[in-house]
C-alpha cells in the first residue's frame, strides 16, 4: 500500500492502479534502459515491445520514471515516446530520486530507484536487463552499485540476465550473499553473464518454474526475512554472444574508460556505448532480446504470485 506521505509525488497510471486494486499481476519496468541504455528510436521500439510482451502474458506493465518532478508508475504511450527522445535525463538511484522530484527534473530510474517506486505502489515483480554491481577495480575505486543494497532492503523480485558482464560478477555475488539476497538462476546451474548464457560462476540457487520462484518469494515474506531477490534468466541461446567473444570487447571498452578517466555514473553508459561500437551493433540486438525474455518470465512470476 502506498504511504500517505508519498501520494502527493506519485502518479500511478490508470491501468496500473486498476490492476493493483483488483489484485491482478503487474510488472514494473525501469527507464534508464530508455534514457541511457539505447539510442532513439531503438529505445522507444524496445520499450513498446516489452510492454506488449507483458500484456500478452496476462499482466499489466508499469514503466517507471520521473517526468518533470512527478514519480510515474506506468507511462502512457505518449509519455513513453517522449521520454525516449529526452537527451538530458538524469540517471536516478536512491541518492537522487527525491532530488529529481523536488527539483521538477526528468530522469530514468535505475534498478534501485525502480524497486523503490515499485514497492511504494505495491508492485512485487520487476523486469530489467541486468543489475548493477561491483565494478572491476572496486577495491581501489569503491565503485559498487546501489542496486545491491536496494535488493537487500526492498521486497521486490528482480528478473534480469544477471549482473552486467562489464562488472566483476564474482565480487557482485559475494556482496549479494553478504547482504542476504537470494540469487536464483532460472533453469541453469551457472550464472548468466548478460550478453552470454553462462559464466564460470556457479549459481547459488536454481529453480525451473515461475510458480516455484513465486512460492520462494512468498515464503520469504511469510518468514519476515525482508528484502528482495534476484532471478538470473539466461538470454535465449539463439541471441547470445559467447562469453569468450564478449571478453575481448569488454576488456577493450574498460581500457578506453580508464584512458578517458570515466568515473561514477558515467562508467556504465560509456562502457555499453563502447561495446555497442566494438560489436558493430550486435550487443544492442542481444540486449533487446534479453530484456524481452526477462519481461516474459517476470509476467509469469507475477501471475503465479
Amino acid at each position: 500500500m502506498t504511504p500517505e506521505s508519498a501520494r502527493p509525488f506519485l502518479d500511478i497510471n490508470a491501468p496500473v492502479a486498476e490492476a493493483l486494486a483488483a489484485g491482478r499481476p503487474v510488472v514494473a519496468l525501469e527507464s534508464t534502459i530508455i534514457t541511457h541504455g539505447m539510442p532513439f528510436p531503438d529505445n522507444a521500439a524496445m520499450a513498446a515491445d516489452v510492454e506488449k510482451i507483458i500484456r500478452d502474458e496476462g499482466a499489466v506493465p508499469a514503466t517507471i520514471a520521473v517526468v518533470d518532478g512527478r514519480l510515474k508508475v506506468g507511462l502512457s504511450d505518449a509519455e513513453r515516446e517522449q521520454l525516449a527522445k529526452v537527451t538530458d535525463a538524469m540517471k536516478l538511484s536512491r541518492a537522487d530520486l527525491a532530488f529529481a522530484v523536488a527539483e521538477k527534473r526528468t530522469g530514468g530510474t535505475t534498478v534501485a530507484a525502480t524497486m523503490i517506486a515499485a514497492s511504494l505502489a505495491g508492485i512485487k515483480v520487476f523486469a530489467t536487463g541486468g543489475i548493477g554491481g561491483v565494478h572491476k577495480g572496486a577495491e581501489t575505486s569503491f565503485d559498487i552499485s546501489a542496486d545491491l543494497d536496494e535488493l537487500a532492503r526492498t521486497p521486490v523480485i528482480v528478473v534480469s540476465a544477471g549482473a552486467k558482464a562489464i562488472l566483476d560478477i564474482e565480487k557482485t555475488l559475494e556482496v549479494l550473499e553478504t547482504r542476504g539476497v537470494p540469487v536464483v538462476a532460472y533453469r541453469s546451474d551457472v550464472m548468466p553473464a548478460f550478453w552470454s548464457r553462462s559464466s564460470r560462476f556457479a549459481a547459488p540457487l536454481r529453480l525451473d518454474e515461475p510458480t516455484r520462484i513465486a512460492a520462494f518469494f512468498a515464503t520469504r515474506q511469510a518468514l519476515a526475512l525482508g528484502g528482495g531477490m534476484l532471478v538470473a534468466n539466461p538470454v535465449p541461446q539463439g541471441d547470445e554472444i559467447p562469453v569468450g567473444t564478449m571478453a575481448g570487447f569488454i576488456e577493450s571498452a574498460q581500457n578506453a574508460a580508464a584512458k578517458d578517466r570515466v568515473a561514477g555514473k558515467k562508467v556504465t553508459p560509456f562502457l555499453l556505448a563502447k561495446i555497442l561500437e566494438l560489436t558493430g551493433g550486435a550487443s544492442l540486438k542481444t540486449n533487446i532480446a534479453l530484456v524481452k525474455n526477462n519481461a516474459k518470465l517476470a509476467a509469469q512470476i507475477a501471475k503465479a504470485l
